[in-house]
């Protein structure tokens, strides 16, 4: 079910300042770059940030690729898993969502038709 990582999303309290250290890590800016997300694209893979307030701050979050994540959904939650984040659609046929392992860990799952494993 799960095809590969695909992407590691950073939650910030401080986008601005979280672009630009990774932009001079990196001595690149993201490829997208809007006030709810920003994008680099680092070696065929996806490091975001996503603005959080201070007080919750998750830490990092792993995407792996899926075929078809309702599917993937359910199949995590008939293994145990419990619902942490809703599919949501973030545009251009992309769709994310997480869910709790019985273990306590975050995991996310997206589909992302214009990845290209390399």
């Amino acid at each position: 079910m799960l095809q590969g990582l695909r992407t590691t999303v950073y939650h910030v309290s401080d986008l601005e300042q979280a672009k630009a250290w990774y932009s001079d890590l990196l001595g690149y800016g993201p490829y997208f770059d809007e006030p709810f997300y920003v994008g680099f694209d680092v070696g065929g893979y996806e490091l975001g940030l996503l603005p959080a307030e201070p007080d919750e701050l998750p830490g990092a979050v792993t995407y792996w690729g899926v075929a078809d994540i309702e599917a993937a959904i359910a199949t995590l939650i008939e293994k145990g898993a419990n619902a942490a984040d809703p599919v949501t659609d973030v545009g251009e046929g992309i769709k994310l969502a997480t869910v709790r392992s019985p273990l306590g860990n975050l995991l996310g799952v997206i589909e992302n038709p214009h990845f290209a494993a390399r």
